[in-house]
C-alpha cells in the first residue's frame, strides 16, 4: 500500500509563525530593554521588525524544509531529534545573516556587538525554536494517511 506524505497547510504554517513570533517577543522584549537600558517601546519596535523579517524568512524557510522532507518521505510533524537540531540550527543561521545590520543600526552599536548580542539572542532562540517546534508538532500533529 502506498503512503502519501502530508505537508502543513500555509494556514497552519502561518499559525505557527505567528503564535512561535508572540512567545518569543513575550520573552525577548523586556530582557532586551532591561539589558540597553532602553524603553520597551523602543525594543519592542525592533522586535516587531525583526519578527516581520523572522516571519517572512521562517514561512520561507520552513516551505522549504517541508519540501526537502517530503522528497525523503520523511513527514515534517515526525522529524527525527537532529532533523529537528539541524532544523532549528539552519534557520538561526539565515536570522543572524539577515539581523545583524539591522541590530547595529537600531541600537547604534558596532557590528562586533551587533554580533554579540545576536549569539546570545540566538543561543535563546535556537532552543526556544526546538521546544515550540515539538511542542507545536504534539498538539497539531500530521499523519500519513493511505494514498
Amino acid at each position: 500500500m502506498s503512503e502519501k506524505v502530508i505537508l502543513r497547510t500555509g494556514k497552519d504554517r502561518l499559525r505557527y509563525t505567528i503564535s512561535f513570533e508572540l512567545l518569543l517577543m513575550a520573552f525577548l522584549v523586556p530582557v532586551g530593554a532591561a539589558f540597553f537600558d532602553k524603553p520597551v517601546a523602543e525594543i519592542g519596535a525592533l522586535g516587531a521588525v525583526l519578527a516581520v523579517k523572522a516571519m517572512v524568512l521562517n514561512l520561507v524557510y520552513n516551505w522549504a524544509f517541508d519540501r526537502i522532507d517530503a522528497r525523503a518521505r520523511r513527514v515534517a510533524s515526525q522529524r527525527s531529534h537532529f532533523g529537528r537540531i539541524l532544523h532549528a540550527i539552519g534557520f538561526e543561521a539565515s536570522l543572524v545573516i539577515t539581523s545583524l545590520p539591522i541590530y547595529a543600526w537600531w541600537l547604534g552599536i558596532g557590528l562586533l556587538e551587533a554580533l554579540m548580542t545576536d549569539v546570545v539572542v540566538t543561543s535563546f532562540v535556537v532552543a526556544y525554536t526546538y521546544v515550540f517546534t515539538l511542542a507545536y508538532d504534539r498538539l497539531f500533529p500530521l499523519e500519513i494517511k493511505p494514498a
